[in-house]
């Protein structure tokens, strides 16, 4: 199997070096890494995991775009490796053909292809929201067989899924699918009678304590952020579109080949997994209880498609054997063979994959229509420039900060400038307001970066004493404009708010 697998495992790896390697941070990879360089116990936006974990990295290797993705490689491979266990645990003598075909499967899933790559907290609640579930299957099917085994495995379990949450709180539809499993099996209903259970929970909910000193010490700013960061502030209304484009994206990012598959394991379960084992149960609720709540969230509020990224991470060991001819099938001799939609699955991911990396690292796809429409990706390039335009104009003003008007901009230029003081002030709460200490700027002179997408605020400006005319910085990327960036001296900053928003 694998010399079958092998030209798509190569090619995506080939992709995923030259992402690595060779691609600007995008501003929020950025962003997360200026958190590292800022210690704490949590942060505003997300829990503080993988901030810690880029600290420590830069803290010891320096900063690099591999330095900056060097924990993906190392998720990545935790991932890989317990996928393989899962291989081994459902399939026995056929994990090896197995695991090589659920590998390629996952890697030609953009969504996945996307966010192993990226440096943000997802790639940490992948592995370990999986490596979890698998313990914990493992755990259910030793209760069922000794209610008295499996304790490790049920704190193992637990310890893992804390983790999870210290990365993102959408491990919460991980953690949920465990207890349902439990509430609807009858044979395990007497676990809710097991002191062990509730240790597991407590063991689960105590790694989330660096979030909530953090929150006491805080005014609880990061919890109220993400009781309100979805809801319109107007009046309600359903938004009946909205759950049929979370949808329609969610089967385009997960690979339309890949979803008939998975439709197809959950309406014919495979005779090669025994029927006795919980692992379906346990995935099937963890897929279900997070699609159906992000799609009802969607008809009210705001869901996006990677917020359900622990779904499907149980679904893809049950594809194998669609995909396969049964191995009973076999001669003893014969190679296995993939059924005719594989090669179209593959090459799906590999064009999604290929145009992604261009997207990022060589020119973004919008340049080609409209790129006003895609301000994100827009911020992608011109960081170098950027950053010597900003020193001429530091060294002509002398002792001066550095601060932007979003914080896109700002933990770009932070990351460009290997500069952690970089601050932004904006409209938008964010972690910069955490870090906002204006009595230390007071009297001093600032560069201030600005672009068309959030242009200088007159409210800021009217915080010195006087600015200059603004110096345009274009960017172009192979003849094709992509935005404009503007520098703008300030003289003698007068902080005249307790916070940096207007």
């Amino acid at each position: 199997m694998l010399k079958r697998v092998l030209p798509f495992l190569i090619a995506f790896l080939t992709l995923r070096l030259v992402f690595w390697f060779a691609t600007f941070p995008n501003p929020d990879e950025a962003y997360y890494w200026l958190w590292g360089t800022h210690p704490a116990l949590s942060y505003y936006d997300h829990p503080p995991f993988h901030a810690w974990i880029q600290g420590i990295f830069t803290a010891l290797l320096g900063r690099s775009f591999f330095v900056l993705r060097l924990p993906n490689l190392l998720s990545t491979v935790g991932f890989f490796y317990c996928y393989y266990q899962i291989s081994k645990y459902l399939y026995g003598k056929w994990a090896d053909d197995y695991f090589w075909m659920m590998t390629v499967l996952i890697l030609a899933s953009p969504l996945y292809f996307l966010f192993f790559g990226l440096a943000w907290q997802d790639h940490w609640l992948i592995i370990f929201s999986t490596s979890s579930a698998y313990l914990f299957i493992r755990f259910l099917d030793s209760y069922i067989a000794n209610k008295k085994s499996g304790a490790l495995l049920l704190y193992s379990s637990a310890g893992l899924l804390g983790l999870a949450f210290l990365c993102k709180y959408n491990a919460v539809f991980v953690g949920a699918g465990f207890v349902a499993t439990i509430l609807t099996l009858p044979s395990l209903r007497s676990l809710l009678r097991d002191r062990r259970f509730y240790i597991a929970i407590l063991i689960t909910l105590s790694a989330l304590l660096p979030v909530l000193f953090w929150n006491l010490s805080n005014d609880f700013q990061s919890f109220r952020y993400y009781a309100t960061r979805s809801v319109d502030a107007g009046a309600f209304h359903i938004k009946w579109a909205e759950p049929l484009g979370f949808l329609l994206f969610s089967i385009l990012m997960v690979s339309p080949i890949n979803v008939w598959a998975m439709v197809k394991a959950i309406r014919q379960p495979s005779p090669q997994i025994r029927s006795d084992m919980i692992y379906r149960t346990v995935a099937l609720w963890i897929f279900g209880i997070s699609t159906v709540s992000l799609t009802a969230i969607a008809l009210f509020s705001t869901a996006l498609y990677y917020w359900n990224i622990t779904a499907y991470l149980l679904l893809f060991p049950l594809l194998p054997p669609i995909f396969l001819k049964p191995p009973e099938l076999r001669t003893p001799h014969s190679s296995p063979r993939t059924h005719k939609l594989f090669t179209a699955g593959q090459l799906y991911g590999l064009l999604f994959a290929g145009l992604l990396v261009v997207h990022y690292s060589v020119i973004p796809l919008s340049a080609f229509a409209d790129p006003s429409g895609d301000p994100d990706s827009q911020m992608l390039f011109g960081w170098d420039a950027v950053g010597r335009a900003v020193k001429i104009q530091q060294r002509e003003l002398g002792e001066s900060f550095l601060v932007t008007t979003d914080y896109r901009s700002a933990s770009a230029l932070a990351y460009e400038l290997n500069d952690p003081t970089v601050t932004a002030i904006s409209d938008r709460i964010d972690q910069f307001d955490v870090w906002y200490k204006p009595d230390l700027l007071k009297g001093k002179n600032a560069v201030i970066l600005t672009d068309d997408w959030h242009p200088a605020d007159p409210k800021l400006l009217a915080q010195f004493e006087r600015t200059s005319a603004p110096i345009a910085i274009p960017v172009t990327r192979f003849g094709r404009s992509l935005k404009t960036y503007y520098l703008i001296k300030g003289y003698g900053f007068q902080a005249t708010r307790a916070r940096g928003k207007g």
